[in-house]
């Protein structure tokens, strides 16, 4: 049986012309390409969880690769918060912002993050940013490339005896379905016709998430809850405030994306604002005054909060604020033992 990749093309918000046009030869030359199914849908942020398009994602169960006008790290977070899984998927495509000689560095630690407790589904999800490349080519060229290699029978290969197939047998495999007629014949993309309305959110990246919840601490509009398992989620994501990122400047891991925010580091660019992320004790308390901008952080999330409980019809609370602040389940103190512990204990050890 071929493999076959789904390739989903997330529309721009905006009607400009030149990214429609891009986003049409996309799909065009993608269609004649044997083993790829196209799907486009309108802006992966703006669709709802129980829509149409949403639900068309959801049905996708094997290697997946998205074309957003999107940071990838926020495109690929907005489909985890939906249930829509996988391993991250490596492109040789640059993001808007992205030098070619740009390496990130990456600081060692031993946090746990959230997604060290998850275990991952097999597949793989490719995230392409549409802002990079004026043309359609870039795009479909590494479309071709990870189709390749994701058809690449490596695994099989090793399987036969000592590893080392005759050339009729590797001939045979990669020709195996050349005579389904269905791959041949190029089909049309599927259009999912939806009209979601311009949504404001913030999404987590859990592979930076340690689970602190200060974000549930600081944010007084009711958007942050916990599962099950003590773990943050954005509960009440139409709750949040329009605009407002201020949530996103406290996280201490640059955790919180908001995917249509003017500023990259927000907005889910790869690099890591050190200076504009705050915690909660520096908020209410008395900052750190070795952190570089540490006022300033405070001083934008305080009043970013503020304006948007203004707007709300609320009383201002301002950085002074004395909020407690909550803890994970694992770190919960224990309590003192009352009368009724002490007589149950009791109890225990009378073994009755």
């Amino acid at each position: 049986m071929a493999h076959r990749l789904s390739v989903v093309v997330s529309q721009s918000r905006s009607q400009n012309p030149k990214k429609r046009e891009l986003e049409e030869q996309i799909v065009a030359r993608l269609l004649g390409e044997r083993g790829i199914e196209v799907t486009v849908v309108p802006n992966l942020y703006d669709l709802k969880p129980d829509g149409t398009g949403m639900l068309c994602l959801s049905g996708i169960s094997g290697d997946l690769v998205i074309c957003s006008w999107l940071f990838p790290r926020a495109a690929r977070w907005i489909l985890d918060r939906n249930q829509i899984c996988g391993q991250e998927g490596a492109t040789l495509l640059k993001s808007l912002g992205e030098d070619e000689d740009d390496e990130l560095e990456t600081v060692a630690d031993d946090k746990q993050r959230v997604i060290d407790r998850r275990n991952q589904p097999a597949r793989k999800i490719y995230c392409l940013d549409l802002r990079a490349y004026e043309d359609a080519s870039a795009y479909v060229d590494e479309v071709r490339r990870i189709s390749q290699e994701l058809a690449t029978p490596m695994v099989e290969l090793n399987g036969w005896i000592n590893g080392s197939p005759k050339p009729e047998q590797m001939e045979r495999y990669l020709a195996a379905d050349s005579s389904d007629s269905s791959e041949s014949t190029p089909q049309g993309p599927i259009v999912i016709d939806e009209d979601p309305s311009r949504r404001w959110y913030p999404v987590i990246d859990m592979s930076r998430c340690t689970n602190c919840l200060e974000c549930i601490d600081f944010c007084l509009f009711g958007v942050y809850g916990i599962d099950r398992q003590e773990t943050i989620l954005v509960e009440q994501p139409d709750n949040c405030r329009l605009g407002c990122p201020a949530c996103s400047r406290v996280c201490p891991e640059n955790a919180i994306i908001f995917p249509q925010h003017k500023t990259p580091t927000i907005a889910g660019s790869p690099e890591t604002a050190g200076s504009m992320k705050i915690d909660l004790s520096q908020l209410f308390g008395a900052p750190d005054p070795g952190a570089p901008g540490a006022d300033k952080a405070q001083e934008v999330a305080a009043r970013e909060r503020d304006e948007q409980l203004l707007l709300a019809g609320r009383e201002v609370v301002g950085k002074e604020a004395d909020m407690p602040k909550r803890q994970p389940a694992t770190e919960t103190p224990e309590q003192p033992k009352d009368e009724l512990d002490r007589l149950i204990d009791s109890l225990d050890e009378l073994d009755v």
